[in-house]
């Protein structure tokens, strides 16, 4: 019988075929946590739970990724606990500030692989779907249960296919795509349902990470990019094969030829309208990276719409690395010189500014082209900025403009 993506891996995970809507038990491949919220799941897990090491250290990871560096003296003694409790458990997959994003780091080192299931204490922990992994984001008790249990329940999700054709034009990048499907589908169109891309077989990892990463802004529970075409480093099991010939809830086809350059207005994820509408806009900030483009392509993306052309006067151009390994891949291509002589600043691999708590923040009055995923009032520090949602490539035409370009 037909199933989808996300039906295959959770009955492969309890053992006996799901249905949408059924609520079952499964365990679990990794649960990740984060510095920002580490602190309250690991409180949880010892004063509300009284357990003091997790399921399994081999399947836990810890990264510092949120505020890095520490930026305060209290965020500082936070992350030198977690740092302890990492080096007491043993854990072998702590990430150190500076290498990089949570989300990024687990893909990038296989942790996440096609049919694994994860969980993390961070929203956009639906990245893992780039390579065909069920990942999803809880809340700090849950987590904590997840630590101790190695287990979690889960509502199985119906599912909304997207079957993309054809390809992108010059200029127009997977983060479009992602903008265009929060344009259609609306930030509820996929309320708890399994995003499942089809037709992009030719696309990097780094490509398919952004649109599983923004799956949870259409209010999904995971995305999941079918795993054909996946690098050898993420091999695809036998029994993953064939999953993803059912139709699902709903099915939507984009046309990837028709295309073109989109942008999200300040305040909402799925305000988007062609960019065309909004040309000339004047931009104070042009700030590329986060989980969602922030890694080596992206930023060729932008050093090449900038060719040769300096940051406009009157504009800054902020990139913060998703990745210590992106970055480095940018500095040996040559990327990181290109943006240097234009004008940028770069600032460690991590978060950054995008939840507004280091690293570049807005003040009241900015107004910031962002290619993270979130432009909610406030997100990015004072609520009386602007941050509209593009593409890197939009990024670098319209820092060499100082306006929308």
């Amino acid at each position: 019988m037909s199933e989808t993506l996300v039906e295959r891996i959770l009955s492969r995970a309890v053992g006996r075929r799901v249905r949408p809507g059924e609520v079952v038990t499964v365990p679990l491949d990794m649960v990740m946590i984060h510095d920002s919220i580490a602190p309250s799941v690991l409180g949880i897990l010892r004063d509300q739970l009284g357990v003091t090491a997790p399921f399994d250290p081999e399947k836990v990871v810890l990264a510092i990724d949120h505020v890095s560096p520490a930026s305060t003296v209290g965020i500082a003694e936070n992350q030198q606990r977690l740092r302890a409790w990492a080096q007491q458990q043993r854990l072998p997959h702590f990430f150190e500030a500076g290498q990089g994003i949570a989300h990024q780091l687990v893909i990038e080192h296989a942790l996440a692989r096609p049919g694994r299931i994860i969980i993390g204490s961070d929203s956009h922990s639906t990245a893992y779907g780039a390579v065909a992994a069920l990942g999803t984001g809880m809340g700090a008790t849950d987590v904590a249960l997840a630590l101790a249990t190695g287990s979690t329940w889960l509502r199985v999700p119906e599912t909304v296919r997207v079957d993309c054709r054809g390809s992108l034009s010059p200029g127009v990048t997977p983060k479009d795509l992602a903008l265009h499907l929060a344009r259609v589908l609306r930030a509820d169109g996929a309320d708890y349902a399994a995003l499942e891309y089809h037709g992009l077989e030719d696309w990097s990892v780094g490509a398919r990470t952004t649109l599983a990463s923004m799956a949870v802004e259409l209010g999904a529970k995971c995305g999941l990019v079918m795993p054909e075409g996946l690098p050898e480093r993420w091999p695809v099991p036998a029994w993953l094969e064939g999953a993803g010939d059912a139709p699902g809830r709903r099915r939507l086809t984009v046309d990837l030829d028709a295309l073109v350059p989109q942008v999200a207005r300040p305040g909402r994820v799925d305000d988007v309208v062609d960019l065309e509408a909004a040309l000339g806009t004047h931009l104070d900030v042009v700030y590329v990276g986060t989980c969602t483009n922030g890694r080596a392509e992206d930023m060729a993306a932008v050093a090449d719409e900038l060719d040769g052309r300096p940051v406009a006067a009157g504009t800054r151009l902020m990139i913060v690395p998703a990745s210590r390994d992106e970055y480095l891949a940018a500095v040996r291509s040559g990327t990181v010189a290109r943006l240097l002589e234009a004008g940028a600043t770069f600032g460690p691999p991590g978060c950054g500014a995008c939840i507004g708590r280091h690293l570049g923040v807005l003040a009241p009055g900015e107004t910031c082209l962002f290619t993270g995923n979130r432009n909610f009032v406030g997100r990015m520090g004072s609520p009386d900025a602007l941050i509209w949602l593009a593409s890197p490539a939009t990024a670098g035409a319209s820092a060499a403009a100082g306006v929308l370009a």
